[in-house]
């Protein structure tokens, strides 16, 4: 069944990583006026860069986390299979 669920996946992960970068667009535009900069930009800080960097690293792990969440539930609802790892029954100790 897990064969059936990579289609849900790489799907997933074209849609999380857009709206993730979407996001990050928008809350880059209420931090500063001018596009997030490059790490090659000669005008820009370095905290600046170091700083967009880990906001749009940030934004687009976990939009992008909550988008295969979501399609693992889902895939979960539609055929009563869980796609990824589950956790192990522990041991009962006498």
């Amino acid at each position: 069944m897990k064969i059936l669920y990579k289609p849900f996946a790489v799907i997933a992960g074209v849609i999380g990583a857009r709206l993730g970068r979407n996001a990050f667009k928008k809350m880059w535009a209420k931090i500063d006026d001018t596009e997030p900069p490059a790490p090659t930009t000669a005008e820009a800080s370095f905290q600046k860069v170091v700083g967009a960097a880990a906001l749009e690293a940030a934004t687009v792990a976990a939009i992008g986390a909550a988008v295969d969440r979501a399609s693992a539930r889902s895939f979960h609802y539609l055929t009563g299979f869980w796609p990824g790892k589950q956790r192990e029954e522990p041991l009962k100790e006498d």
